[in-house]
């Protein structure tokens, strides 16, 4: 039976570019960016990279159909490099690629690279003239926030919640958001907001408002992954390894009304309970210092703690509005500020992702630094609540 790969792969460098409307700067720009800050950390040099993924997805601006712009940029040393695409996983993907290289032994240091310039792409309302052959024949009126506007039509009338506690939870998801990454210096957008300003904002697909949504950034983070032997014999004090690694994808049984009633994302709770079997996690709640999930509307998150098993069926609502998950709370989410504060890079928010509980189990995140963090929980989800692939990481401190 197949063990995993808990503690086999250690992260001994990340960085992540400032995302925001990099208008300016070119996909190879915001690499150079990321890689610069996760070279310094991982005290190496690029000669040492024995490997390279890059995640990217949407419309591959400055980066095209292979990873050759990644060796270019970097000027990494003739070695192979990959280009890997997953919807809105892409960037997990990449770190997921690198990782199983270490632990198979084809490396011993391999780097996992995730970017995207959707704000060049017209991606997110400005106009564009194809999404490509696919969605111009079978989603031509398709929207991201109308698809996950339904999931909480959907999940308040199985749990006959209130529509006005729903909307306090989801108003109440994004002010916690907002004041975490009001505390970081690389998030889109670092502004509070209120509750009464989220509930009070132009809707865009009921229920969900302009708050609710998150925006469209561009962006580029890094990884570079080695043993935890390698790592100890580069001085590092405090070693960070992954505990397990899970990618869940849909096999269309989700378009059945049989199967599912478009209130759960089905491939999320697959992903997680592979994961916590993989990292011997048994109680999620009590073990999971921190989680960083795929917030790109409010009520994603939401439902999303349901799926992750960190809040019980229909009672996510209350959870949400008691707090459970803000910064001082039992499990801290989006720490960071989330995809509702740094926007969705596609190809880089999974790796955002990991930066962020990288450097918090590190003890290096500063204001939003929490205390005696061990085990950290990603999920990114790609795709709409149905047909997708979820993907869920755990990372923690070598004991």
């Amino acid at each position: 039976m197949a063990t995993g790969i808990k503690d086999k792969v250690a992260i001994i460098g990340m960085g992540c570019s400032r995302f925001g409307e990099r208008w300016g700067d070119s996909a190879e720009d915001l690499m150079v960016e990321a890689f610069t800050e996760a070279l310094a950390d991982a005290g190496v040099s690029k000669t040492d990279i024995g490997a390279a993924w890059l995640g990217t997805s949407y419309e591959e601006i400055g980066v095209g159909k292979s990873a050759i712009p990644l060796a270019t940029a970097l000027r990494l040393p003739n070695i192979p490099v990959t280009r890997v695409e997953n919807l809105c996983a892409s960037g997990s993907e990449a770190v997921r690629g690198a990782a199983y290289a270490v632990a198979a032994g084809a490396c011993d240091i391999a780097l996992a690279m995730g970017v995207e310039k959707l704000k060049d792409t017209g991606y997110g309302g400005l106009p564009v003239r194809t999404r490509g052959s696919f969605n111009d024949l079978w989603m031509p009126s398709m929207s991201a926030p109308g698809l996950f506007a339904q999931l909480a039509s959907a999940y308040a009338a199985k749990h006959r919640a209130d529509p006005r506690d729903l909307k306090r939870a989801m108003a109440h998801v994004s002010v916690k958001s907002h004041r975490n990454g009001a505390l970081n210096e690389k998030a889109h957008l670092r502004r509070a907001v209120t509750e009464e300003q989220v509930l009070a904002a132009p809707l865009v697909a009921e229920p969900l408002g302009v708050f609710d949504c998150c925006g469209v950034s561009d962006g580029a983070a890094c990884a570079i992954v080695t043993t935890p032997e390698i790592a100890a014999s580069l001085g590092k004090s405090m070693v960070v390894t992954i505990k397990a690694m899970q990618i869940a994808a849909s096999d269309g049984a989700e378009m059945s009304h049989d199967t599912w009633d478009g209130t759960t994302v089905a491939n999320t709770r697959i992903a997680a309970a592979r994961a916590f079997r993989e990292a011997g996690v048994r109680d999620p709640a009590a073990e999971v210092g921190a989680i960083e999930v795929h917030d790109c509307f409010s009520i994603t998150e939401l439902v999303t703690m349901e799926d992750l098993g960190f809040s019980t069926e229909g009672r996510a609502i209350r959870d949400v509005l008691d707090g459970r998950y803000d910064h001082d709370g039992a499990v801290p989410c989006q720490i960071d500020g989330g995809l509702k504060c740094f926007g969705h890079p596609i190809g880089a928010s999974g790796i955002r992702m990991l930066y962020e509980l990288y450097l918090q189990l590190q003890g290096r995140a500063g204001k939003r630094q929490l205390p005696g963090l061990r085990l950290g929980l990603t999920h990114n989800l790609g795709g709409a609540p149905v047909s997708n692939v979820a993907s869920v990481n755990i990372i923690g401190r070598l004991e």
